[in-house]
């Protein structure tokens, strides 16, 4: 296995996702100046929201979720194929999000929306969605081109969390956005390459999970959107499978699982996402699970929040597993950005 610590192991990094990483911080300041500039008409009744698109677009839609459902005043809900449910109509509010502005689910989901009388807005670099919301006359936010879509959560998310502030359906969102902002920055400067492993933490999980299939356990409601958001950064930077689920459904049914063969149970390490402000009773489950687990995993690793506000604590766990999907790629000696599986799928499905 190479040394993490070497910096020469950063030439496997050829396209650049390092620094889009260390970016996060000013993608998110940039976002919340993009969701201020633009002009949003008001809107009088708003009974739910719905967040349309895919991948690296579709888990904005997640986060909002997860971050804003204790407090938003509607039901939100991701939607990620061509047809929008049946609920939607002229009181939801549609958020269009496609990086490139061409994601075929995306686009057609556009047009149900219109069918439907619902209310739109889109955020993307440009493309078809861009075009259609030109020409409905559609508030649109237009966001940096050019990066894959995984690595511009920050512009994607912090646009539309801006917007639904600005029409009334959440509190403002300038304190916990600055507060988020500061803490990435202060983990960017612990996680960079430069900082020893035994004090980086995503290095020494990624050498931890270098051989192992990573199991990524994170509460409902809560962490159980970040759970996934690893998982599918170990997919796309690290080009390696992972498995993800959350408390307390996990331990009603897939705790069972882990009575099987130890042969293929001890290939398994599970990574804890933990929050100070967890239930007493989550982390009461959570702590009788580990134990359970020690026996069996090969081996187990906590990974806790920072910051006060919800959202820094969402942003600080996400964080740390796109660092550890980064280094784990650099393990591997492979290229975090390029996704070619996706890109051969996109091909035959542009051709049939």
């Amino acid at each position: 296995m190479v040394n993490l610590d070497d910096l020469e192991v950063l030439q496997a990094d050829r396209s650049g996702m390092l620094e889009l990483l260390l970016e996060v911080p000013e993608h998110l300041q940039t976002a919340e100046r993009l969701g201020l500039s633009i002009d949003l008409p008001p809107i009088a009744d708003v009974r739910s929201i719905v967040v349309t698109g895919l991948g690296g677009s579709g888990i904005g839609g997640d986060l909002l979720r997860a971050y804003l459902n204790p407090v938003c005043r509607v039901p939100i809900w991701v939607n990620r194929q061509y047809r929008l449910p049946a609920f939607v109509g002229p009181t939801t509010l549609v958020c269009a999000i496609s990086y490139s502005g061409n994601t075929e689910e995306t686009l057609r989901a556009f047009e149900d929306a219109r069918a439907c009388g619902a209310t739109l807005m889109a955020v993307t670099s440009g493309g078809q969605l861009a075009r259609l919301a030109e020409q409905t006359h559609i508030p649109w936010v237009q966001v940096p081109g050019g990066m894959p879509p995984r690595a511009t959560l920050g512009y994607l998310f912090g646009s539309v969390l801006v917007m639904l502030a600005r029409l009334g359906l959440i509190d403002d969102q300038q304190e916990p956005l600055a507060e988020t902002v500061e803490v990435l920055r202060e983990l960017a400067a612990q996680y960079r390459p430069g900082v020893e492993t035994f004090r980086n933490l995503p290095k020494e999980l990624a050498t931890q999970l270098y051989t192992k299939l990573p199991v990524i356990y994170g509460v409902q409601d809560f962490s159980d959107v970040v759970a996934y958001r690893w998982r599918t950064q170990l997919n796309e930077n690290s080009k390696m499978l992972a498995s993800h689920h959350a408390f307390p459904e996990l331990n009603h049914n897939e705790v069972v699982g882990w009575e099987g063969p130890l042969a293929l149970s001890q290939g398994l390490w599970v990574v804890l996402l933990r929050d100070a402000q967890e239930l007493a009773r989550i982390a009461q489950q959570i702590e009788i699970t580990k134990n359970f687990l020690r026996e069996r995993a090969a081996g187990i690793t906590e990974v806790w929040t920072q910051g006060r506000s919800r959202l820094a604590r969402l942003f600080s766990l996400l964080y740390t597993g796109d660092f550890t999907s980064f280094y784990l790629a650099l393990l591997r000696g492979v290229d975090p950005s390029p996704v070619r599986a996706i890109d051969a799928l996109k091909e035959r499905m542009a051709s049939s």
